[in-house]
C-alpha cells in the first residue's frame, strides 16, 4: 500500500488590525506579520496555524486570537 503524500498549500494572511501578528506552524518557525502588511506562505493540508497578536514587542505576553487549518486563509 502507497504512503500518502502530503498536500502542500500556498496561502496569505493580511494583518488589519493589530501592531504585530505571528503566525506559529506546528513545526515551531514563526512568520511575523507587520500591521498593513500581507505575507504568503507554505503549508500543509490539514496542518494547525496559531494566529498570535502581539501588542508590546518589549513584553514576553502574547495574545491567542485564533488557531486554524492551513485550508482557511485566503489562497495566494
Amino acid at each position: 500500500m502507497k504512503k500518502p503524500t502530503a498536500v502542500r498549500l500556498r496561502r496569505r494572511y493580511v494583518n488589519a488590525e493589530h501592531p504585530l501578528v505571528v503566525l506559529k506552524f506546528e513545526d515551531g518557525h514563526e512568520i511575523r506579520v507587520e500591521k498593513g502588511q500581507g505575507k504568503e506562505f507554505d503549508a500543509y493540508a490539514g496542518e494547525t496555524i496559531k494566529i498570535i497578536a502581539i501588542y508590546d514587542p518589549t513584553s514576553r505576553e502574547r495574545d491567542v486570537l485564533a488557531s486554524r487549518k492551513a485550508e482557511r486563509f485566503d489562497p495566494a
